[in-house]
């Protein structure tokens, strides 16, 4: 991660305990942004860039696994996380199918283990951008290239 390059963190649990530790666990390393619902967590990620999602499994409403696949579908590049206390193998199933997760982790967390897994998904967060950017720079050397083609040809 380069200097001035900041992780942006949101994490989702119906309990404020867990939000408020997850929040003075890791404000020094990331940008954190939490929410106490899916709702709360869908206006967040409309109005902010977030690059790891973070969500708990067992909440109110909407489920983790349903607010990841909400996420898959509006910010596929971002990398997602679920974190529970619950080992429910259908959670799981849907959040590895659906969620299309990165990392599964259980509560409680071990800071230093979490701290260097979001790092991680931000890398891989990264390279998805650095994909992209690629990408639409080789279409557009692609489509000079037909033109110039085109050029010689005719002449």
């Amino acid at each position: 991660m380069e200097k001035g390059d900041e992780i942006h963190v949101l994490y989702v649990d119906d309990e404020e305990n867990n939000l408020n530790a997850f929040k003075a666990s890791f404000r020094r390393d990331f940008k954190v942004y939490t929410a106490i619902s899916a709702d709360d967590a869908k206006v967040i990620l409309a109005e902010t860039e977030i690059h790891v999602l973070i969500t708990d499994q067992r909440m109110p409403g909407t489920t983790g696994t349903e607010l990841l696949a909400q996420a898959v579908k509006d910010f596929p590049d971002q990398t997602r996380i679920l974190l529970t206390g619950f080992s429910d193998i259908e959670a799981l199933k849907d959040a590895i199918n659906l969620g299309q997760i990165f990392c599964y982790l259980q509560k409680p967390w071990n800071d230093e283990e979490l701290k260097q897994t979001i790092k991680r998904a931000y890398q891989v967060y990264n390279l998805k951008k650095e994909k992209e950017a690629l990408t639409e720079k080789l279409l557009i050397t692609n489509e000079q290239l037909e033109f110039y083609l085109r050029q010689k040809l005719l002449s």
